[in-house]
């Protein structure tokens, strides 16, 4: 490892080497005391022989013989590695410093010496380790930070996962989210960066699941925007088929709308705010994008919401990719649920199919956060307001020619989405504004909105609910006269 780190670090290979060389003195020093150590201990009887020499006094006594036994060979040890605490010692005491004086000096200077030498052959080469060991986790730490957002780059164009990979995602489909007719929906963890994903696992016995795949992967997993659903990846293996989506904890929007809690309820402002988020991305869709995409289906169940509530349009299953100078769809590309579904995608009559067949979706789905309930409701208190957009289309005509009506109390913000909504579920499609129009009318003030015309199944009173289940098999017989 240590070899490594310093053939990374190329830039402190000569540093270092410099560092041993220096201290290589010091080490021969440690050495000559080792040697010292280990040969006075090897020999037997030692002579001591006066020191010699014109600096030094004659001795003229005898020659003294000692053997020196293991207690003495330790003690004499001592005596080399306070050598230097004798020097100076001797040395201040030469200089007229007094006995104690000198060896508490003396004591201090070979601390300090002591100091030093940890210093230079522990601390150093410590600190030197340390150092590199830094910067080496530095660059790791870079290298990661990369990696992490190349992996998430890559992210943004859908990836093609095996189903082994589909069910380490979702830890062997724990997670339960949802269940619907297409299949069920779990919750699931991608690493790295720990992002958090709803997986759609499409039925196998379904006769439109690969076509409902093919549009999904075709439509969604082009696109990018704020306000709609993002595609993380596939995974097609033989019939198995699934859908990975970044995971919206908020939920569907028909959870709040249609909530009796309270607490679930939005303020004016916020459902003003969300339904401005919707149309933005589905003017998207309808011009942001090479090819124009219809979605055909617009409802609160397909619009999803972000920790903040942010929404965003999700379920491509009915989508359809269409050149934007094209205005005209064909026929065949009948869809939708009902309650949303536009006329003209039943019957020619009302015109042809395109954009403003999700404008009609839009529509009806601003109706519905307006009212907070369902459009056609057979359980309403008064049969009068079974269907909503006629019941609330009459008492806004009521209140703009003077008449006492119930909408007098009606919250200004409620008012805008009403109009709104009213514009965009006229029967002709020419009739109705576009998403950029719609988008314009949200912004706005609500004094500047003009009451549209009656749309079509308003004209003889109130529709009940009953009614609005008739309204597919009456289309029904027009698309068949058409024919």
């Amino acid at each position: 490892m240590l070899y490594f780190i310093l053939c990374y670090e190329n830039m402190y290979k000569t540093s270092i080497l410099l560092f041993l060389l220096i201290d290589f003195k010091c080490l021969l020093l440690i050495f000559k005391h080792i040697l010292i150590i280990l040969l006075f201990v090897s020999r037997g009887p030692v002579i001591s022989i006066p020191p010699q020499g014109p600096w030094f006094p004659k001795f003229s006594g005898p020659i003294h013989h000692e053997t020196v036994s293991s207690d003495g060979t330790a003690e004499s040890a001592l005596h080399i590695l306070y050598a230097d605490d004798y020097f100076w010692t001797c040395a201040l005491q030469a200089t007229g410093f007094g006995t104690t004086t000198s060896q508490i000096i003396a004591i201090v200077i070979w601390t300090v010496k002591l100091i030093a030498v940890l210093c230079r052959f522990v601390l150093a080469p410590l600190a030197v380790l340390i150092f590199l060991a830094y910067k080496y986790w530095k660059t790791i730490i870079t290298i990661d930070a990369v990696e992490k957002f190349l992996r998430m780059q890559q992210m943004l164009v859908p990836i093609r996962y095996a189903y082994t990979d589909i069910t380490a995602i979702t830890s062997h489909f724990r997670d339960k989210l949802g269940q619907g007719g297409y299949g069920s929906v779990y919750k699931g963890v991608l690493l790295p960066g720990d992002l958090h994903v709803a997986v759609k696992m499409l039925e196998g016995n379904s006769n439109c699941n690969g076509e409902d795949f093919i549009n999904e992967v075709s439509t969604i997993g082009r696109i990018h925007h704020v306000n709609v659903v993002r595609l993380v990846g596939f995974c097609s293996e033989e019939m198995r088929r699934a859908l990975v989506y970044e995971y919206m904890p908020g939920g569907s929007l028909d959870k709040y709308i249609f909530s009796s809690d309270k607490e679930k309820v939005f303020s004016w402002d916020k459902l003003i705010e969300i339904a401005l988020g919707i149309a933005r991305g589905i003017d998207y869709l309808h011009q942001g994008c090479e090819m124009q995409i219809l979605h055909f289906d617009i409802k609160p169940h397909n619009i999803l919401l972000d920790n903040n509530f942010v929404p965003k349009v999700a379920d491509f299953g009915l989508a359809k990719l269409y050149p934007r100078g094209n205005s005209f769809v064909p026929l065949s590309a009948l869809r939708g649920t009902i309650g949303y579904i536009a006329p003209e995608m039943i019957s020619r009559s009302f015109g042809v199919i395109s954009s403003k067949s999700d404008v009609y979706s839009f529509g009806m789905l601003l109706l519905e956060m307006a009212g907070g309930r369902r459009n056609a409701d057979p359980n309403a208190a008064n049969s009068s307001q079974s269907y909503y957009p006629s019941w609330v289309y009459d008492q806004l005509t009521e209140q703009e020619v003077g008449e006492i009506s119930r909408v007098d109390d009606m919250h200004e913000l409620e008012k805008k989405l009403c109009i709104t909504g009213l514009w965009c579920i006229q029967m002709k499609s020419h009739d109705r504004p576009t998403m950029s129009e719609v988008i314009e009318m949200l912004e706005g003030g609500v004094d500047g909105l003009q009451m549209p015309s009656r749309p079509f199944f308003c004209d003889e009173g109130h529709v009940h609910v009953d009614d609005s289940y008739h309204l597919s098999s009456e289309l029904t017989a027009i698309s068949e006269e058409d024919e």
